[in-house]
């Protein structure tokens, strides 16, 4: 019995102590700083930036560490990179001219910058199948130039082993649609809507390969599935950032309740992207404004649509996996970190696996 009584009390002893070590040092990935966190990912992330007055491709390490220029073109701008699902081409736009004569082509490359390879001109917003075999991409609405991210009619795809182009069957139903993505599952494609489609503004399932056409009834815009095909995450305004469960394998798919909720009351945030396991976000961060007309190559809009300079913005990561708000103005050093920092309209993140 006395064995059993003091057995009993060094259990109890050592409980005690457990957590109190847990109170007092806390779970051990809050431990470990941030920025080693994300070093020790095998994963990369691509951008893009506007260093000696052009827009490049940059590629850097998970937390922010050896940034490399693939694209180097003086006489072009690249932007909005959108990385195969295999890892081994991107995606991005380029522009050719000023103002209303600029034209704006898809283009492709080896994820190491080489093979660079002209898919078609007058289109946007490129977007990949899980499957990495087909191109989803956007026409430009009319002949003439306009940067407005919604500037678009149809929707087609590029057929990589073919070099084909297939409209999709509900092309002359689509309308001012932008940041398409692809889910995981294959079955639907992700975008936002402005002043189309029966719709002032919203965020849209669209069946790849049928008609049907869903509502997710979410504010904002720009929406990103996440890898692991569970979760949406999406911009819910200018200074806000949004995740939430998704059942896309559902006969009708819906939103469930917001997960996390990062603020910005100072800056903007925007372009949203998730990591290939599902556990952090990347997203860019940076004042209001409307640009620079005296930066060749750029436009005049709001400083989170492509094309636009917008000096002071960077790429930031916080960690996808905490539930309720996250005050970018106030964070914690477990929870955020700049992953660029010269401001050089460092945007739209696009998360990959490295390949070795």
């Amino acid at each position: 019995m006395l064995r059993l009584r003091f057995a009993l009390r060094s259990f109890l002893l050592l409980a005690l102590i457990a957590a109190a070590l847990l109170f007092y040092v806390g779970p051990a990935n809050a431990q470990v700083p941030f920025r080693e966190r994300l070093k020790a990912l095998p994963f990369k992330i691509a951008y893009e930036s506007y260093p000696d007055n052009n827009w490049e491709i940059f590629v850097m390490n998970a937390d922010g560490s050896e940034a490399v220029n693939l694209t180097k073109t003086p006489d072009a701008n690249e932007h909005y990179p959108q990385i195969s699902p295999d890892g081994r081409k991107i995606l991005f736009s380029v522009d050719e001219g000023e103002g209303r004569d600029a034209v704006r082509s898809l283009y492709v490359m080896d994820i190491n910058g080489k093979n660079r390879k002209k898919l078609t001109d007058h289109a946007r917003e490129p977007f990949w199948s899980p499957d990495s075999k087909l191109i989803g991409f956007l026409s430009q609405e009319f002949p003439k130039f306009n940067v407005m991210d919604f500037y678009t009619t149809g929707m087609s795809f590029y057929d990589l082993a073919k070099g084909s182009i297939q409209p999709h069957v509900n092309s002359k139903n689509l309308h001012h649609l932008y940041n398409p993505g692809w889910a995981r599952n294959g079955k639907w494609i992700v975008s936002t809507v402005h002043a189309g489609m029966g719709v002032d503004h919203g965020i849209l399932l669209i069946e790849a390969r049928g008609t049907n056409v869903i509502n997710l009834k979410i504010p904002g815009c720009r929406p990103c599935l996440s890898p692991d095909g569970k979760q949406i995450a999406w911009g819910a305004g200018d200074h806000e950032i949004a995740t939430a469960p998704i059942a896309l394998d559902a006969d009708r798919p819906s939103v469930g309740e917001w997960r996390l909720h990062i603020k910005d009351q100072t800056n903007k945030i925007y372009h949203v992207d998730w990591s290939p396991d599902s556990r952090f976000l990347s997203f860019s961060r940076g004042p209001d404004g409307e640009g620079d007309l005296s930066k060749p190559g750029t436009f005049q809009a709001a400083c989170e649509i492509v094309g636009v300079h917008a000096a002071g913005w960077n790429i930031c990561v916080v960690p996808a996996d905490r539930q309720g708000s996250l005050d970018l103005n106030d964070p914690s050093e477990t929870d955020f970190l700049m992953l660029t920092t010269n401001g050089l309209s460092n945007k739209e993140p696009a998360w990959f696996r490295a390949r070795r």
